[in-house]
């Protein structure tokens, strides 16, 4: 049997950000892509992409309660899903199953010869697509422990220059990759298997091949997943019509109809996510928007980003202001709810209340989110825009309610998010070196001191409010080159 893999291996754009032959993403053997932005014309004949367009993620919402029923079905084709996502993860997520991950029809075939679909009674459009969509999340999988075995072998000072040399060579190239994993001889093309026999030469290649296989046992990790409630939709398995959309079933000739808050109507592959809580359910669609370019769009910014005001930039000028009143009031509120619900756990008193408000704070914090960024973009009109790299969570303070408060900063939301309008806006976006920045003059380049939200320089004076500061040498520094790569 031949399944149509075309129309199910659809854009999983918004899921994926490394790519080979496309910007952000991969083109597959049968013309599909798997990434982000498209910038080479050859593969955008290809693929039917138009030139230069971002993917993004819109949603739309059931705007009815879902019935228990509905719900149930919708759940059990979720379930089954995960099921054989969970099969192909185990089965073909380890060295072994390298060689068959590309193409993938090896994968499709045997998963069609294991009786699997037969015995769970699931309809082959949602059967193969959680297949291959297991497939992508082992290939993304394989792509982190590369490079993570990739930069420890850079950084190993033991290793002399031709033995890292090697070390990249297996890392690089597939075939030679998959073969010392799997412990088997290696068959390379001859101008390839020529510059290995090269490299080979100057090293001691099995103990190399020994120091991979720990790593890649060590790093690598077999994927398993447990959320049972969200799925993929291909084509075949929805139908837009009478305000809403009906999507098939477990059952023959079944379809759940859900009526939507909206009338847009799309042809492409659809992500459902389900809250049996809520009684509701959220689809989500990648869709091409074509990147604007603007040619009064030539500034350089330098931003810092804070907690109580979401961007400042290096003019002083800021931008959500409102932002720590909104994250605190949602912290608090969280905290207290907590302690309500633990006081009282043993009377069984619900979680649907407070999803439901829980959901409302996080779209008022999202909403008010955006909307501060496309001020920012409308009014400063940036070319080129410099962002300190933020480090991650470190130890929490003394003071509980400032950690819990610190815990729910929405900085990696608001990261994401202005990295997505910069693409649609054809904005360039670097990350400079962080280091000690909120400390440095701005303006003789020493370290000074702050107080009360206030910066200053005890060497030559200056003073200024600490996020200007740092924005300005956020800008210094992005100018200077000291750009993170």
């Amino acid at each position: 049997m031949r399944f149509p893999q075309k129309r199910i291996l659809c854009q999983k754009v918004y899921f994926m950000e490394h790519g080979k032959s496309i910007a952000g993403g991969d083109l597959l053997h049968n013309g599909s892509f798997r990434g982000g932005i498209v910038t080479n014309p050859d593969v955008q004949d290809k693929i039917g992409t138009p030139p230069d367009t971002a993917c993004r993620t819109v949603r739309q919402y059931s705007s009815a309660p879902v019935p228990d029923e509905d719900m149930k079905k919708l759940r059990e084709i979720a379930d089954g899903y995960c099921k054989v996502k969970n099969y192909v993860y185990a089965r073909y997520g380890g060295p072994s199953g390298l060689p068959k991950l590309y193409p993938g029809y090896t994968i499709q075939n045997e998963m069609t010869r294991s009786g699997l679909r037969d015995s769970m009674k699931m309809p082959s459009v949602y059967f193969y697509l959680a297949v291959f969509d297991a497939l992508g999340d082992i290939k993304s999988q394989w792509t982190r422990t590369r490079s993570k075995v990739l930069e420890l072998t850079g950084k190993n000072e033991g290793f002399s220059r031709e033995e890292r040399h090697y070390l990249c060579f297996l890392l690089k190239v597939n075939n030679a990759f998959e073969a010392v994993l799997n412990q088997s001889e290696i068959h390379l093309p001859l101008d390839i298997r020529k510059k290995y026999e090269e490299v080979a030469a100057k090293v001691d290649p099995k103990r190399l091949n020994r120091y991979l296989c720990r790593q890649v046992r060590k790093y690598h990790v077999k994927l398993h997943t447990d959320q049972v409630l969200g799925f993929s939709l291909s084509e075949r398995a929805y139908r837009y019509a009478d305000g809403g959309i009906y999507i098939s079933t477990r059952e023959k000739r079944k379809r759940v109809f859900l009526p939507l808050t909206d009338n847009n109507q799309y042809k492409r592959q659809l992500r459902i996510r389900l809250f049996p809580a809520e009684k509701r359910v959220e689809i989500h669609i990648p869709v091409d928007v074509t990147i604007k370019k603007h040619k009064d769009y030539v500034n350089q910014i330098g931003v810092s980003m804070g907690y109580h005001t979401m961007l400042t930039t290096d003019q002083g000028h800021c931008y959500g202001v409102k932002l720590g009143a909104y994250q605190t009031e949602y912290a608090d509120w969280m905290r207290l709810r907590t302690r309500s619900y633990n006081r009282n756990k043993g009377g069984n008193p619900g979680r649907k209340k407070y999803t439901s408000q829980k959901h409302r704070y996080t779209e008022q914090l999202h909403s008010y989110i955006n909307h501060e960024l496309n001020r920012f973009l409308e009014t400063e009109k940036p070319g080129i825009i410099y962002v300190v790299k933020l480090p991650g969570p470190g130890k929490g303070g003394s003071s509980r309610r400032i950690n819990h408060s610190i815990a729910m900063w929405q900085r990696g939301y608001i990261r994401n998010r202005l990295a997505q309008k910069c693409k649609e806006q054809s904005v360039e976006l670097f990350e400079v070196i962080g280091k000690e920045i909120s400390r440095e003059c701005s303006v003789c380049g020493k370290t000074g001191r702050r107080k009360e939200r206030k910066f200053f320089c005890d060497v030559c004076g200056y003073e200024e409010e600490e996020k200007t500061n740092a924005a300005k040498n956020v800008l210094k520094r992005g100018l200077a080159g000291r750009i993170v790569s």
